[in-house]
């Protein structure tokens, strides 16, 4: 059974939640403030965390940062902060999903199905090395020459995904279900659109060293020497 600790000082919102994600066979944990988040996050060791911003003791984001500085462990924020500045920030921050309230229990439960079902990373390196490139799995971050590159959570899993499995082509449709997920409906746009920020980000990485490239008729490859 997956746990997941519900970080929320709301009590009402947090009996609500707790009973929507037993009523889906999650185990729960409930945080009240972010120290006790912090403290339940290292001992429950949670599969997902559910984090609202607004805590008595301690700014959200500082609970999310205190997760990514040791763990890759999926966070959903909720908050009444729904601007867009708010989600991009979120995300920027290491957020793996944004959900503004009031928000409906039945696309909670929702979305916490789609964050989870996101396939467990192949190998279980803490970190690999293509020449300049590193790509950290712990902390979700991708350093060329010791320059840290910013990446959107959903570009770094296509590249986290892209390096597990080096020198392997994979087609659209096999990106879109193993990066975005089973659930995604969208098109397959989705994927040439991720390829093409992700190689302006690797920009300064030789090619020499390693490049995605296309593979005319199939897919795409992250080809390392």
């Amino acid at each position: 059974m997956q746990r997941i600790l519900i970080v929320e000082d709301e009590f009402p919102i947090a009996r609500l939640v707790m009973a929507y994600l037993k009523k889906a066979d999650y185990e729960v944990c409930h945080a009240s403030t972010g120290e006790e988040a912090v403290a339940s996050f290292s001992s429950y060791k949670p599969d997902l965390v559910l984090l609202d911003l607004m805590l008595p003791d301690m700014d959200g984001w500082e609970v999310l940062r205190a997760i990514r500085q040791n763990s890759s462990c999926p966070v959903i924020v909720i908050t009444a902060r729904g601007e867009v500045q708010d989600r991009l920030y979120g995300f920027k921050q290491g957020a793996d999903d944004y959900m503004p309230k009031p928000f409906d229990p039945d696309e909670m439960v929702a979305r916490v199905q789609a964050v989870l079902r996101r396939p467990a990373h192949l190998i279980e390196a803490e970190q690999v090395q293509f020449g300049r490139l590193v790509l950290d799995f712990t902390a979700r971050q991708v350093t060329c020459g010791g320059n840290y590159i910013q990446l959107t959570p959903r570009d770094w899993d296509l590249l986290a995904f892209l390096a597990r499995n080096p020198n392997q082509c994979f087609s659209r449709d096999q990106l879109l279900d193993h990066v975005w997920g089973m659930d995604y409906d969208g098109g397959d746009r989705a994927v040439d659109v991720a390829v093409k920020r992700l190689r302006k980000s690797l920009q300064e990485w030789p090619s020499s060293e390693g490049e995605i490239v296309t593979i005319r008729g199939m897919g795409y490859m992250l080809r390392v020497t």
